[in-house]
């Protein structure tokens, strides 16, 4: 049955005045599950206008009141992680046990911006010059924009929202037009958790939404999260629209697996890292670098594990990955393979034309591994973003490094060594924002910030943590004297020293 799929705006649910829509459809299935309303500029700036309403009010609310509110919104969440999960894999179509991670990862972040009294403690320096004082603190931005990708609906919203709501902003999310009802049950949480109307808003729509954001007036920020020519336009126009910008792109991410290695683990952990959530996700390996002996036994590794993956219906409690996004996606993928194999990869495992019985309209692909992988072939240089695992062939952790470091992306990065020197070699040589040591999607924990290098993040800020809290805030400094009645103001022409 479908559904219509509306904005949340000022605390309603609403249809909008945009008369354009499209199909959500469930890629397990193929069906259409929902119908989207897509925003027209009416509905782009009656969200801002009720976001910019209420942003005063909230910016003024106590610390203490805004972070019950956080502490609310994070039970709620957590008692309802399972049917926020199934929401998930009905419009994505990862497995429920990997949507109920993401939902995971997302909880971290409400935790980590529950403790804001600690992370927004100022600065105060006390009698800097006879009888002045200098402290300082932050204020919020005011109105700031989320734009999400389809592949983390709950996560990459959470990495948003809880940050820039308890610093004092109000928040607009323009969701994924792919899978965008997860962002309708989060509203709903945030509602009962007691945050006023116009704090939390959605904005449903497709570039139309995302440009009336990018260049209002009234935004005063935008966080962005997808591919990087997408980031690239984002940060430019924002930037170019007075707008504080953090914009982080694609990736290409390489797992270096050393011939000391323990290649069971790597070949366990590189398959589930290729091809958990059918591979889309920005911190998939997609590239498994085989440094000299390890070459061979790595890849039987991979063809057999590979070949043990069980693809489903993600609803389904033993399915190891689901369907791609859509029949495009499919498309995309069957071509690249098909081009590799022609200019000479050789292909270990062939996923093009999986069917899953009882769901031959699904947009279905199957682990594929390509051995042989050469810098110039499209499986290597663009940002595949399904499962799809390429194997390259290198002699020596350097050359591992120059292979690394000459791609333009810079998420994400993983060595598979028991040496400790190669591993610190590797982890102050790489050109990456985050290593892993064995650990092969290296997500960084809420109290850290999660970032790229290079093509993968455009703007200064990288997301949650320390960072986001720096991003979604502004620095003030006071410099305060408070003379006694009768002393006079020893006013100088030069700058006071003492």
């Amino acid at each position: 049955m479908s559904t219509t799929i509306t904005h949340f705006i000022n605390g309603v649910e609403t249809a909008g005045h945009g008369d354009r829509h499209q199909p959500v459809y469930n890629p397990a299935t193929g069906q259409v599950t929902g119908e989207l309303r897509l925003a027209d500029r009416t509905d782009i700036d009656a969200v801002v206008a009720a976001a910019k309403a209420a942003s005063a009010g909230w910016a003024e609310t106590s610390l203490t009141k805004r972070t019950a509110v956080l502490f609310r919104f994070r039970e709620l969440l957590a008692a309802n992680v399972q049917e926020l999960a199934r929401v998930v894999t009905r419009e994505h179509g990862k497995v429920v046990s990997d949507a109920a991670g993401e939902v995971g990862r997302g909880l971290e972040v409400v935790e980590y911006a529950c403790g804001a009294p600690q992370s927004l403690k100022g600065g105060y320096s006390d009698a800097v010059s006879t009888g002045i004082d200098v402290f300082s603190f932050r204020q919020p931005l005011g109105v700031v924009a989320g734009i999400t990708p389809f592949n983390f609906p709950v996560m990459v919203p959470l990495w948003m929202a809880p940050v820039a709501i308890v610093t004092g902003n109000t928040f607009i999310l323009k969701p994924s037009e792919r899978d965008p009802s997860a962002s309708l049950f989060l509203a709903r949480l945030w509602k009962d958790a007691g945050l006023p109307d116009g704090v939390f808003n959605v904005l449903q729509g497709d570039k139309e939404a995302v440009d009336g954001l990018l260049t209002h007036p009234d935004v005063d920020g935008v966080s962005f999260v997808g591919s990087t020519p997408i980031a690239r336009h984002v940060h430019e126009t924002a930037t170019r629209h007075g707008k504080r910008v953090q914009a982080l792109g694609g990736a290409k991410n390489h797992a270096v697996v050393m011939p000391d290695a323990d290649l069971d683990l790597a070949a366990e952990h590189i398959t589930a890292a290729a091809f958990g959530s059918a591979g889309q996700r920005c911190m998939a390996i997609s590239v498994a670098v085989a440094v000299g002996s390890a070459a061979e036994n790595l890849v039987a590794r991979l063809k057999e594990r590979a070949e043990a993956v069980k693809v489903a219906n993600g609803m389904e409690p033993d399915a190891d990955m689901g369907p791609v996004i859509t029949p495009n996606a499919r498309s995309r993928l069957q071509k690249i393979v098909g081009e590799a194999q022609e200019d000479g990869a050789a292909l270990i495992v062939d996923g093009r034309e999986l069917v899953v019985k009882g769901h031959e309209d699904g947009f279905f692909v199957g682990p594929t591994v390509l051995d042989h992988v050469r810098r110039e072939m499209t499986a290597y240089r663009e940002e595949i973003f399904g499962p799809v695992l390429a194997v390259l062939r290198v002699d020596s952790m350097e050359e591992a490094l120059e292979v690394i470091n000459s791609n333009p992306y810079g998420n994400g990065t993983a060595i598979f060594t028991a040496s400790g020197a190669y591993a610190r070699a590797f982890t102050r040589g790489v050109r990456v924002g985050m290593v892993g040591i064995n650990v092969p999607l290296p997500v960084p924990v809420a109290w850290h910030s999660f970032g790229g290098w290079n093509e993968s993040l455009f703007g200064d800020h990288h997301i949650y943590g320390p960072d986001g809290v720096h991003f979604y805030t502004r620095g003030k400094v006071v410099t305060q004297r408070w003379p006694e009645p009768t002393q006079l103001s020893g006013a100088s022409f030069a700058f006071p020293s003492s």
